[in-house]
């Protein structure tokens, strides 16, 4: 049976200058189950490089078409790199192409605009069994991996490189 080549390389083990850092976490509320515990994983995540829970800063914003205008507003309180998290799955109808594409194109403008991490934190699933997989907590004896952990690594490691 062949292994997966997918996924990060693994992060770095250490992340000096970490407890100096502001991380915010914009995150949607479509699809909760998800989204509630990738943002656990993204916050243990960046704890465990050291950034101070009082650091880290998190809002929310109604459904992954806002993300980009709610991290945007994150920029109100100072952060060093912002984690955008959303969960689309795919339906019958165009309307999840069409979020899919405003969504990640409004997050990278955003993020070389501002010259500010933004971390694309955005599942884009088939169905709800690849979004729990994706979260962690799968059915069936599938439980998968918290890509929140990925994206809290991600947001730290990229935060310090923009120093």
């Amino acid at each position: 049976m062949s292994q997966s080549v997918k996924g990060p390389a693994p992060a770095p083990t250490s992340f000096p200058g970490s407890d100096k850092l502001k991380i915010g976490i914009v995150h949607a509320r479509w699809n909760k189950e998800i989204i509630d515990a990738l943002v656990k994983g993204a916050v243990e995540s960046v704890q465990k490089a050291g950034v101070p829970t009082e650091n880290i800063l998190i809002e929310s914003v109604p459904g992954s078409w806002e993300l980009p205008q709610g991290c945007h507003m994150m920029d109100k309180q100072p952060v060093d790199a912002v984690i955008a998290i959303g969960c689309l799955i795919k339906g019958s109808t165009m309307h999840f192409e069409y979020i899919c594409d405003c969504a990640t194109h409004g997050l990278m403008r955003l993020g070389l605009e501002k010259k500010k991490p933004v971390i694309l934190g955005v599942l884009t699933v088939l169905n709800d069994d690849q979004g729990l997989e994706r979260a962690g907590i799968g059915r069936n004896g599938k439980a998968g991996h918290n890509h929140g952990e990925d994206w809290g690594f991600a947001a730290v490691e990229m935060a310090l490189k923009a120093k």
